[in-house]
């Protein structure tokens, strides 16, 4: 669970756009214990990080009919970041990024991706460290 005194400090980006049909889908505040880093103490323990997702979603027309089948649905996207975490150790957060890009990038109404990773506890006197990264589809 986040913390409750947490304050965001993200600018979200303008992800839905009613005149493209873009649908914004996000994760705010994912936390989770990862073995990421490049040190020797890193990859003998679990870190705390922090992940933020937005998807620029293309919509269609066909009708939802209230059915997440017909959606991007973040469960999906929270459980496919649980999964690339848990696949074994990561030495930089960039690479995590991009594997968590790439992934979501998988599915075809995803227009755009932007994904930030903190570590929360790497550097002492800090709230965090980490990346953030956006990948756009081409075509």
């Amino acid at each position: 669970m986040a913390d409750q005194n947490y304050k965001s400090n993200i600018t979200p980006l303008k992800y839905a756009d009613a005149i493209m049909s873009l649908r914004h889908v996000f994760v705010r505040d994912l936390l989770i214990d990862s073995s990421i880093g490049i040190y020797d103490h890193e990859k003998a323990a679990l870190q705390k990080i922090r992940v933020n997702i937005d998807l620029s979603v293309k919509e269609n027309n066909t009708p939802l009919n209230d059915d997440y089948e017909n959606v991007v649905c973040y469960e999906k996207v929270v459980n496919g970041i649980k999964n690339i975490i848990n696949s074994g150790h990561v030495e930089l957060v960039e690479t995590l990024a991009e594997k968590i890009a790439d992934f979501n990038m998988l599915d075809p109404r995803i227009m755009a991706v932007r994904v930030r990773v903190e570590k929360l506890e790497a550097i002492e006197n800090t709230t965090s460290v980490g990346v953030e990264i956006e990948r756009q589809r081409l075509s």
